[in-house]
C-alpha cells in the first residue's frame, strides 16, 4: 500500500472533522462557573478533571445518564483514558495522574510519563523486532526511546458522543531490523451502562455498589507496500492500565492449570529481578501480587495460561478493578525482553506491574499496572489486527463487592485482603 492509498484508508476511518469538532464542543468537558467555584480534594475525580483541563483544553468526558460514572479521555495525549470515577466528581479518581511530571514542564527523551488509566502502546519494547531501540544499539535504558507517536504526539479525534470517543493516528516507525513500518491506529473508547457491565461479566451488580466501566477497541493497519513477516519484523497492540496503588492493594490473576510442557510455565516473574516470595503467591490456580507501589516488579503470562482476565482489589479505597481482554492460545505473541538474541516469537499475553524506587531512589509513580497484548501483527498491506481491552471498576463495602470477585476471579475478597 503506497502513501496515497493509506490516505484513503485514513479518510475511511476518520469522519469529517468539522462534525467531530462540533460534537466535542457539545459533549467535551468545559469549566463552568459552578465547577470553577467548587474546590475538590486531591484524589477525587473532580480534582483531576480540573487539573487536566488546564493541560488539555479539549478534554473529553464520557458520562452515564446519572453522571456518577465518568471517564476522562484525551486526544492531545494519545487517545488515553486518564482516569475514571464511579461516584461523580467527589468520588475517588481511579487512574494514576503524574502531577510531578506534568509540573516539570519538560520533554523526556525516553518516555513522557503523564500517567493514564488506559493507554495504547505498541510492542515489542525490546528484542529483535523492537520499535524502542535504534538498529544495532545496545538494549539498555540510555538507548531506550518510546516512539513519539504513542508518547507525546497528538491524535486526531474522529468522533465524540456522550458515551463514546474515536481516535486516529498515522505513524512511521523504524524497528531494530532497520525496516520502517507504516502504521495506522484507530482506537474507540465506549462507556458501558450498568446493564452492559452485568452482561459482559455475567454478574448482578448488588445494591450499594457503584460501577464505571468502558470498552476499548484498538486496531492497527499495515500501511506499507510489503507484508509484515518474521523477516521484516512486526508489532503488536499493547494496552497498559496505570492505577493508584495502596499499602493493601493486591493484583489477582486466575490462570489455567495443567502440564507445563503443554501450557508453559505459570508466569515469568524476573523482568526486574525475581519478585520476592512475600510479594507473589500461587494458590490453587490464582496468582496474588502485592501492589503497594513500594517494590518494582513485573510478571508475565502466556496466552495458554491466561484466562483473559485479571483484577486488583484495594480495601482502603474500597475498589475492585477487573480487566478483560482478547487472548488466543494458538496465536504467536512477541517477546518484549530487552535482548535481541532471545527468540522473538515467544511472548506474554498478560502482564502485571508494581512500581517502586529505582536504585538511585527516584520513582515515576507510584502506581500499579494491568496490561494485555495482542498477537503479533503479521499482516499483508492494508490488512488490520484488532484487540479489545475492557476496564471495570466497582466501589463499595467488601461484603457486597465480594460476590463479584468470587464470580469472575474465583476468590473472596476476604481471602485477597489477608493473602499477605
Amino acid at each position: 500500500m503506497n502513501k496515497i492509498e493509506l490516505k484513503q484508508v485514513y479518510r475511511i476511518l476518520l469522519p469529517v472533522m468539522i462534525g467531530g469538532a462540533i460534537l466535542l464542543s457539545c459533549t467535551g468537558n468545559r469549566k463552568t462557573t459552578e465547577n470553577m467555584e467548587k474546590e475538590y480534594q486531591k484524589g477525587t475525580f473532580g480534582y483531576d478533571l480540573e487539573y487536566l483541563s488546564e493541560k488539555d483544553g479539549e478534554l473529553i468526558v464520557l458520562k452515564s445518564d446519572d453522571e456518577k460514572a465518568q471517564v476522562i479521555v484525551s486526544g492531545k495525549y494519545q487517545g488515553k483514558v486518564f482516569t475514571s470515577t464511579a461516584n461523580g466528581p467527589e468520588g475517588n479518581s481511579h487512574g494514576f495522574v503524574n502531577y510531578n511530571f506534568f509540573d516539570k514542564g519538560v520533554v523526556d527523551e525516553h518516555m513522557n510519563g503523564f500517567g493514564g488509566e488506559d493507554r495504547l502502546w505498541l510492542g515489542p519494547e525490546g528484542g529483535k523486532y523492537s520499535v524502542y531501540f535504534e538498529p544495532g544499539a545496545e538494549q539498555v535504558y540510555d538507548n531506550w526511546h518510546t516512539p513519539k507517536a504513542i508518547d507525546i504526539e497528538e491524535w486526531q479525534v474522529s468522533s465524540v458522543t456522550a458515551k463514546e470517543a474515536v481516535f486516529f493516528k498515522q505513524m512511521e516507525q523504524k524497528n531494530y531490523l532497520g525496516n520502517i513500518l507504516s502504521i495506522a491506529i484507530e482506537r474507540k473508547v465506549s462507556l458501558l451502562s450498568s446493564g452492559e457491565i452485568g452482561n459482559k461479566l455475567q454478574v448482578e451488580i448488588p445494591e450499594g455498589v457503584n460501577a464505571v466501566a468502558y470498552v476499548t477497541e484498538n486496531r492497527i493497519i499495515n500501511g506499507n507496500d510489503f507484508e509484515w513477516t518474521p523477516e521484516t519484523g512486526t508489532v503488536c497492540i499493547w494496552m497498559l492500565d496505570m492505577i493508584n496503588p495502596s499499602d493493601a492493594a493486591v493484583t489477582v490473576i486466575p490462570y489455567n492449570t495443567g502440564d507445563e510442557k503443554e501450557l508453559g510455565k505459570v508466569a515469568t516473574s524476573d523482568y526486574f529481578g525475581e519478585i520476592p516470595a512475600d510479594r507473589l503467591k500461587d494458590d490453587n490456580g490464582i496468582l496474588f501480587f502485592k501492589t503497594d507501589g513500594k517494590s518494582r516488579g513485573k510478571l508475565g503470562m502466556n496466552a495458554k495460561r491466561t484466562k483473559s482476565i485479571a483484577g486488583n482489589y484495594d480495601p482502603l479505597a474500597k475498589r475492585l478493578t477487573i480487566v478483560t481482554f482478547n487472548a488466543d492460545p494458538e496465536a504467536t505473541y512477541l517477546n518484549q525482553e530487552w535482548n535481541p538474541d532471545k527468540e522473538p516469537l515467544v511472548g506474554d499475553a498478560l502482564n502485571a506491574y508494581n512500581d517502586g524506587p529505582l536504585e538511585d531512589g527516584t520513582i515515576m509513580g507510584p502506581f500499579l499496572e494491568l496490561e494485555s497484548c495482542s498477537p503479533a501483527a503479521f499482516l499483508k498491506p492494508g490488512e488490520s489486527l484488532s484487540h479489545k481491552h475492557n476496564v471495570f471498576h466497582f466501589t463499595g463495602e467488601e461484603e457486597i463487592l465480594s460476590p463479584i470477585a468470587e464470580k469472575v476471579l474465583g476468590v473472596s475478597l476476604e481471602k485477597v485482603r489477608n493473602i499477605f
